[in-house]
């Protein structure tokens, strides 16, 4: 039997955690609660998550900068649990390197599912004899393996949490195709994501600060419609 995937819950109202943690276990996820950022970083050490549920609001340490400093070290999947609705809310959390982001109170039904899609996008294809080819695009100084989940940019490993990567290697991989902001949103985030387009140019921006305009080509903008990776001649 495989290994049961393992659910980090991260929130100091132990009524909803423990709600949480209920709705998991019963989709045969495991579970571990703690209560406070502090207790979060030591636990994504001790636990090692496959994923994080990561509330907003925490004594001590909150869960802005819990991600921050997890984000440093590993490119753990992330969900953001806040009562805050507001759109810079949600970027400033997209742009720390959430992975998705959910407002309180939320359905219970829509928080497994979405687990479910994010582990699912996270979790590579194992390699075997009979797999394709590795995943791999290059270019002048840049490239990208989602097989291994990697960027070497400029002859340095670039870290980057998962969606980034595969928005990078999906535009990537049709240089000079230009892709609506729902295509991505599809591509990348599939159909359960309920999120808006906004979630595209987060995670545009965030690779542009990573991976500068190079000589050969660049992240381009096709204002009204989308973006591309463009090959310059």
């Amino acid at each position: 039997m495989a290994a049961r995937q393992r659910i980090l819950i991260v929130d100091d109202d132990s009524n909803i955690a423990e709600l949480i943690s209920l709705y998991l276990t019963k989709e045969f996820f495991e579970t571990m609660i703690v209560g406070d950022g502090e207790a979060a970083l030591e636990a994504v050490e001790s636990f090692r998550p496959n994923l994080i549920l990561l509330d907003l609001m925490l004594p001590g340490i909150d869960g802005y900068q819990v991600c921050r400093e997890i984000r440093t070290k590993l490119p753990t999947p992330i969900i953001m649990l806040s009562a805050k609705g507001e759109v810079f809310d949600k970027v400033l959390g997209l742009e720390l390197g959430a992975d998705d982001y959910m407002e309180k109170p939320f359905d219970s039904k829509e928080l497994v599912a979405r687990v479910k899609a994010v582990l699912r996008r996270y979790k590579p294809t194992p390699a075997s004899p009979q797999a394709p080819a590795d995943k791999c695009v290059e270019y002048p100084d840049l490239i990208i393996n989602q097989t291994n989940y990697s960027v070497i940019y400029m002859g340095r490993t670039v870290e980057m949490p998962p969606k980034e990567l595969e928005l990078l290697y999906f535009l990537a991989s049709s240089p000079n195709h230009v892709f609506t902001r729902e295509q991505l949103l599809d591509q990348i985030w599939g159909y359960e994501y309920i999120g808006d387009t906004r979630t595209v140019d987060v995670h545009i921006k965030r690779l542009r600060e990573k991976i500068k305009d190079h000589d050969a080509w660049k992240i381009s903008t096709i204002w009204g419609i989308g973006y591309k990776f463009e090959l310059r001649r």
